[in-house]
């Protein structure tokens, strides 16, 4: 008999040592979703636009006939940098610069707050004619529709006093790489 009570009483320990525990596991696993419930969703991304991006022009030794141009998000949210820029070489542009289709990427790029994107602008070549030398340049940001601009325009002096451009102008996309934006 004793030995009969002592397996029952055994039995009993061992079920409730495995009923704390698992009620302590499923205590865990509550916790834990609680705690993801608790985590903030990833802040939502805005536009980027002349009031929220810095623009910065500026040339580059390779490859040569080329301008670098650099957007970085000064705002406090995330921002969506759409297509490719619009620009207007001078004052006076006839046509916008030419986005170079070959340089699309796979995703829009997103600056977080401090982050920059580069696009590529093909100044000239020998097979272009009709050339001139632009002072300023005109850049307008993209919708996300790729079909008009975002906000105002923002004009910012070329290098060097004055850039020559001729008919085979281009602009890449955005890139969030530089070595992309250039030679890409």
């Amino acid at each position: 008999m004793r030995i009969a009570r002592r397996s029952t009483t055994t039995r009993l320990a061992a079920s409730s040592l495995v009923a704390a525990a698992a009620f302590a596991l499923v205590g865990v696993q509550a916790a834990g979703q609680t705690a993801s419930a608790a985590t903030p969703k990833t802040t939502a991304t805005v536009d980027c636009t002349a009031a929220n991006t810095k623009l910065k022009v500026e040339d580059v030794t390779r490859p040569i006939n080329t301008l670098l141009l650099t957007a970085t998000n000064t705002g406090t949210k995330p921002c969506n940098l759409y297509g490719a820029p619009y620009l207007a070489a001078g004052a006076g542009a006839q046509a916008p610069v030419t986005w170079l289709d070959s340089s699309r990427p796979d995703a829009v790029v997103t600056l977080a707050p401090g982050e920059s994107g580069y696009a590529g602008i093909g100044t000239s070549s020998p097979d272009g004619d009709e050339g001139y030398i632009a002072k300023t340049l005109g850049v307008d940001f993209s919708n996300k529709d790729l079909n008009g601009s975002l906000g105002k325009r923002v004009t910012l002096p070329l290098p060097d006093g004055g850039v020559y451009f001729n008919s085979a102008n281009f602009v890449t996309y955005w890139q969030s790489d530089v070595y992309d934006a250039l030679f890409g």
